[in-house]
């Protein structure tokens, strides 16, 4: 039974890819870009105050992400009608990111290490209608598991209202991965991240400004031979603070993939994907013994996808001295 599902979630997924192109692509996962359909930077993961001096020592970010994707395509025949191929897909993930941050300053700015990991439950859903409104194919996967792991790397300075972030990331291909699922929480190959970033902070007005960019480069998946382009993302977040603890504004994300994919799997072009998302956040301050932790919630509604799903997420962040 498992084997005819495999089959039939294969048949679907090359199916969806073939009519929809890389619009379906959390399908398919042998013609699409960035494969499976998103790359392994989630956009949004930084925001407000991202370049900001944190407190020497251990502490612990606890993320929960929850996303709701859906792609629809139509291909049209000159006599006959057409094929429809319609995708939805829903992710939750806790992501853990213990954090070191050293007291001595190196070249000059406070440095960090980070490792993140991740946990969490992947759907999703496909079908195929005919030109009559038949359902030709249909297929559905579920998965609930651990995800790959993101060591990082983080220098910061500070100059008074202006803050400055210099990063670097590794993903490291460990999580749940099987050629031909649908559902899939890791990417099976190996990417490097590293970027830069910029944060005006003004403590007497209140006012608030952060933006963070970054390159991706990655790997060969080694099992579908199929190495996704160079991606670029830049996140942002602006804030009031409307007391000592309290602050709210807007955070928003662009994503593109600068290059085409390439490789013996990407079979039907170097399709390049691109997403914009804006949404309202909530930051709040608060002591906890002697020390300072942090908790912010914030959504985007996504627009403007090319050769990408698109929907809307949520992410709730805290952070704790340990």
């Amino acid at each position: 039974m498992k084997t005819k599902r495999s089959r039939q979630n294969r048949c679907l997924s090359a199916t969806l890819a073939l009519l929809a192109g890389t619009a379906l692509g959390l399908a398919a996962p042998t013609v699409r870009a960035d494969e499976g359909g998103m790359g392994v930077w989630l956009p949004g993961m930084y925001g407000s105050l991202a370049a900001t001096p944190a407190a020497p020592g251990w502490s612990l970010g606890a993320i929960y992400y929850r996303t709701s994707v859906d792609a629809s395509a139509t291909r049209q025949f000159p006599i006959g009608g057409g094929f429809t191929a319609g995708l939805d897909a829903q992710l939750d993930l806790l992501m853990l990111v213990p954090t070191y941050v050293f007291a001595d300053p190196v070249l000059g700015g406070q440095a960090a290490l980070s490792v993140a990991g991740i946990y969490g439950h992947s759907e999703v859903s496909g079908t195929l209608t005919g030109p009559r409104g038949r359902t030709l194919l249909s297929g559905d996967d579920s998965l609930t598991a651990f995800g790959d792991l993101f060591p990082s790397a983080s220098l910061r300075w500070n100059d008074g209202k202006h803050n400055y972030l210099a990063y670097g990331m590794l993903g490291v291909p460990v999580g749940s991965y099987r050629t031909g699922r649908l559902a899939n929480l890791g990417s099976n190959h190996w990417s490097i991240d590293a970027g830069g970033g910029y944060t005006y902070f003004n403590r007497s007005s209140g006012r608030e400004f952060s933006v963070v960019a970054g390159l991706t480069w990655n790997f060969e998946n080694p099992d579908t031979d199929y190495r996704n382009g160079v991606d670029a993302h830049m996140d942002w977040g602006a804030s009031q603070f409307l007391s000592p603890r309290w602050h709210v504004g807007l955070v928003g994300y662009f994503y593109d993939q600068l290059s085409g994919d390439s490789g013996a799997g990407a079979r039907f072009g170097d399709f390049k994907s691109r997403v914009a998302g804006i949404g309202p956040q909530l930051g709040y301050l608060f002591a906890l013994g002697d020390k300072q932790a942090y908790v912010n919630l914030k959504g985007y509604h996504e627009f403007g996808a090319n050769h990408r799903p698109d929907g809307w997420n949520v992410w709730l962040t805290l952070s704790l001295p340990l």
